[in-house]
């Protein structure tokens, strides 16, 4: 039966929280079948990692990717909680603390790794082999024959397991993985960089034969992205990071609990497909009205361009730092930013260029961050009147669309979160979904959210270095939102990162 709507546009209206139903929506949690969030594998050869964190071990390969993975996706804090159990954090944030997320390692066969299948386990920092075979053939095919993997020896891989996520959030939950797994790769490219290795994304791979190389259902836990990992941290990005999907308009009825795998199934590659040609990581700036307020975030004097950078120290060292210690802000004080803290916030997450002198990759992959706009709500940021702004990252300035002071509105918006009264300022990502589906059918929708999560990483790690509180939102009334930036109805938000004065705990 043909519908009004691609399955990817109906998932996101059928998932839109909204005031007069989300209590229906809620659902009693039943602690005791809360999932794991650590997988195990029964057999296998393991590999500890942890030796090669100090550093007289004198082997700096090792180093290099046990570092890279810490730094990606390892324990950083034991928290202990209710029944004598214990919350594990990582270094990149999950809603919930659910972390949907795996990593995956194939090597094609190096001095360090036997050619297989190697599973990360972050609670004991090992390497699992589980599978001893020569894989990167098969690698190859279910990514297209892609450019990235012909001289790489070493791959990444990120999976899904579904039900840490759905377990609390139901249907809405893949749009919580999706941004996960975003901030996982956002880890990625800047431990990657610091290690010595340059990481290609993969977004377009036939799903199937992904699944197939590394023994996963497909339904329960399956693959989400691919990173090749090039020895050479100076290489440019090397091919599409995109592939489109088919548009699914044929989908029938679907019951509430089935919307996130229908969507999943929808948004698959089978055969490899064409896209328009387009500029990588385009960097455009839609909204440009003749008479909003303008406020230039960029100067010609270099000792003004200099200010508007974070220095990350030494060999990145404060980087490092930064990536271990981050946490999720729970209070704000309600104190006002500075407009130099947010030029710096949003330097170094969208200006990658500006940090290539410090040893970090000057264009870093995304998937479509054309699609991607940025808004930004001031309730109080010094030198900012209060309102709306749009972020334009090409001419690096702010745009004010909206004239108000918003905090009661952003309460409510936030589901009620003193987060988003107190915040000095919310990041809201948003995308034109219909035009995104155009581009790359139903998978769009996990591109944007991938790309979003990355964006809010960045925003993350720059907010902890400056000393200020960060915390991402994926829960929020949708409509709401486009109420109060003045956006259209159709256009999708994606994700709200909330900055502000931490209040000591």
């Amino acid at each position: 039966m043909s519908r009004p709507l691609p399955i990817s546009a109906y998932y996101h209206q059928q998932t839109k929280y909204d005031p007069e139903t989300i209590a229906q929506r809620g659902k009693q949690l039943d602690w005791s079948q809360q999932p794991s969030a650590f997988k195990a594998y029964k057999i296998g050869t393991s590999y500890d990692l942890k030796p090669y964190l100090e550093l007289d071990k004198n082997e700096p390969d090792w180093e290099a990717l046990s570092y890279m993975l810490l730094l990606s996706y390892g324990l950083t804090a034991k928290i202990p909680i209710m029944g004598g159990k214990y919350m594990y954090l990582r270094s990149a944030p999950s809603a919930g603390g659910l972390y949907p997320a795996e990593i995956y390692l194939i090597s094609r066969g190096t001095k360090l790794l036997p050619a297989g299948l190697y599973h990360y386990q972050p609670q004991t920092h090992n390497l699992l082999r589980f599978w001893d075979d020569h894989c990167w053939s098969d690698l190859q095919d279910a990514c297209f024959r892609h450019p990235a993997l012909e001289k790489t020896q070493i791959a990444l891989v990120t999976t899904a397991i579904f039900y840490r996520s759905v377990w609390r959030y139901e249907d809405r939950a893949y749009r919580r993985i999706f941004l996960d797994t975003g901030h996982l790769l956002g880890n990625i490219n800047l431990a990657g960089a610091m290690q010595g290795f340059r990481p290609h994304l993969i977004g377009g791979f036939g799903d199937r034969l992904m699944n197939e190389l590394l023994y996963l259902d497909g339904e329960e836990e399956a693959v989400t992205s691919v990173i090749a990992l090039s020895p050479d941290p100076r290489s440019s990005s090397k091919g599409q990071t995109t592939l489109p999907s088919p548009v699914d308009m044929e989908y029938p009825e679907i019951t509430e609990g089935n919307l996130l795998p229908t969507l999943h199934r929808a948004s698959e590659i089978i055969a490899k497909a064409s896209v328009p040609p387009r500029q990588p990581n385009v960097l455009e700036d839609k909204y440009n009205f003749p008479f909003c307020t303008k406020i230039a975030l960029t100067s010609e004097s270099a000792e003004d361009r200099y200010e508007s950078r974070i220095d990350w120290g030494e060999d990145l060292e404060e980087l490092e730092e930064t990536m271990l210690k981050r946490r999720s802000t729970r209070n704000y004080t309600g104190e006002d930013l500075t407009l130099n803290e947010l030029q710096q916030l949003l330097n170094f997450t969208y200006h990658p260029e500006n940090y290539i002198e410090q040893g970090l990759t000057s264009d870093p992959d995304y998937f479509d961050l054309s699609l991607i706009e940025t808004f930004v709500a001031v309730s109080g940021v010094e030198g900012l009147d209060s309102g709306c702004y749009y972020y334009a990252p090409k001419a690096q300035e702010l745009r004010q669309v909206r004239f108000k002071n918003f905090r009661e509105e952003l309460h409510y918006l936030c589901l009620g979160q003193n987060l988003g009264r107190d915040a000095g300022a919310l990041i809201f990502h948003t995308a034109d979904l219909k035009q995104a589906v155009a581009r790359y059918g139903d998978r769009a929708y996990r591109y944007l959210h991938l790309d979003a999560g990355n964006l809010g990483q960045r925003l993350n790690l720059a907010a902890i270095q400056l000393g200020l509180g960060v915390s991402g939102i994926a829960g929020f009334f949708d409509d709401q939102v486009n109420e109060v930036l003045g956006i259209p109805d159709d256009e999708a938000v994606l994700y709200i990162t909330t900055l502000g004065i931490p209040k000591p705990e």
